[in-house]
């Protein structure tokens, strides 16, 4: 039996469920407007279900592993097995609680929710295409809708995704065994992040990238912390080789690869992992029957509200194009919402934090050194090497460190850039200075729990007005 297509009303058509339309799902809830969302997958998206959290479960899981295989200076002998398949299935349960919490939270807010494809068929009219045989489809009549259908992997000619042999980053976070050989096309920061976990978990990993260093964008001396500690857990790095194809051998995988010059190299391996970006998702929503225009690279451009080319049509997340940070797509979420409703709303991207959960990890803010001088501003910048910080040490992790840059001027916090452990954490309080417009004495005069990490924080702005104490004034 089919059902008949029905049309309803609603004040705001969120398509996608992901961080930024279940927020903005929600926000435009509490606001008083009537609010229907359609998910076509699972609550949550990408992140919760097949990116964010089941990669930081990994990371933590694998990551215990190590460290107990290498405590041995301090004095903790364990020589601990990885059951990739038991992992697996721990980090399902974190997923599934999330995103069932997601879909409580949707429904105790008085969110409309729908399961199905939402695709646009006219200026203010969408039609929901209900998953399964015979379910049939609804139409939807909205005054507002937010576009929020996020992204995928992008695929490499000749390493079409099979799940088995040529693996995304989705089909690596499901893996129910460690792969003896992981050749791994990518260093940026999906790539990095697992190629780390794998290598704790017991993988032979080996990097292909095509530029000439790990994690483009970031700072060399940023970088290169993070790239030796790969080294130190065998990740073997070849940079300047584009990936042209892959055989089956029979016994494994050769990856054929080619450098600029034309010098062709082979890897042997079990399975690739190709991590070369994300595309948009927007094949599935008719943005042609909207009038919504998509820019460079098929994202959709918005203005500092979240506002398409279209008033009444807004886009949040990945689809809207980069940063693609899930924090980034919740708070797009909120403007939009709020921008719906009335209230006045914009998104601030300068102080818009960054983090890579690489060993350590990198955590960044605002502008950097070069940024600051290139726009304008005297930059002074500040440091506290972890080497010299208590609580750094205690946990057997005195490489990295934390810098802030300010203007010398009025000493505005400007920006920051931490490599430590838990740097996505420390991040936190300067990008709060960035946001409230701190000064380097309002950081450095804050008194700050010992022994902690976040001290180096605090010596890093006293080192930038020449004050710091435990460590050289430069």
């Amino acid at each position: 039996m089919v059902v008949g297509d029905v049309t309803t009303g609603t004040d705001v058509l969120v398509i996608g469920a992901g961080p930024g339309g279940y927020v903005a799902a929600i926000r435009a809830a509490q606001l008083d407007l009537d609010v229907t969302l359609v998910e076509r997958d699972a609550y949550g998206g990408t992140c919760l279900n097949h990116g964010c959290i089941p990669s930081k479960a990994l990371i933590s899981a694998t990551d215990l592993a190590h460290r107990a295989r290498e405590g041995a200076e301090m004095g903790v002998h364990a020589d601990p097995t990885v059951d990739m398949a038991e992992m697996v299935d721990w980090k399902a349960e974190v997923v599934d609680h999330l995103t069932s919490g997601v879909e409580k939270l949707c429904k105790g807010n008085g969110v409309n929710l729908i399961e199905g494809t939402a695709e646009f068929t006219g200026e203010y009219t969408a039609r929901v295409a209900h998953g399964g045989e015979g379910q049939g489809s609804e139409s939807i009549e909205f005054e507002h809708a937010v576009l929020a259908t996020g992204s995928r992997p992008v695929e490499l000619p000749g390493f079409a995704f099979d799940g088995e042999n040529v693996l995304s980053s989705r089909h690596a976070l499901a893996l129910d065994d460690v792969p003896d050989r992981l050749l791994v096309v990518g260093a940026g920061y999906i790539g990095m992040e697992l190629a780390t976990v794998f290598a704790k978990a017991g993988s032979a990993v080996t990097v292909v990238e095509a530029l000439d260093s790990a994690l483009p964008g970031y700072e060399e001396d940023v970088t290169r912390v993070v790239r030796r500690r790969a080294e130190s857990l065998g990740v073997e790095f070849n940079f300047g080789e584009a990936a042209e194809d892959w055989t089956d051998d029979g016994d494994g995988l050769t990856v054929r690869t080619e450098s600029e010059d034309g010098t062709v190299a082979e890897y042997a391996a079990d399975r690739v992992l190709v991590a070369v970006g994300r595309e948009p998702v927007t094949d599935t929503a008719a943005l042609d029957a909207v009038g919504v225009e998509t820019g460079e690279n098929g994202f959709v451009p918005t203005d500092e509200t979240a506002r398409t080319n279209r008033d009444h049509v807004f886009a949040v997340g990945d689809v809207a194009g980069e940063p693609m940070l899930a924090h980034k797509g919740m708070v797009e979420g909120e403007v939009a919402a709020e921008v719906i409703a009335g209230e006045p709303a914009a998104l601030d991207q300068q102080a818009m934090p960054a983090a890579v959960f690489t060993d350590p990890e990198i955590g960044t803010v605002g502008l950097t050194e070069a940024e600051a001088a290139e726009v304008g501003f005297d930059p002074v910048v500040g440091e506290m090497r972890l080497r010299g910080n208590g609580r750094a040490l205690t946990l057997a992790e005195s490489e990295g460190f934390v810098r802030v840059v300010a203007d010398a001027d009025g000493e505005f916090v400007l920006g920051a850039q931490i490599v430590a452990p838990e740097a996505s954490e420390l991040l936190a309080e300067a990008t709060l200075a960035v946001e409230m417009g701190a000064t380097l004495e309002d950081v450095a005069a804050t008194v700050h729990t010992h022994p902690t990490l976040s001290e180096a924080v605090k010596e890093a702005a006293a080192n930038a007005r020449g004050e710091a104490i435990h460590t050289l004034n430069r």
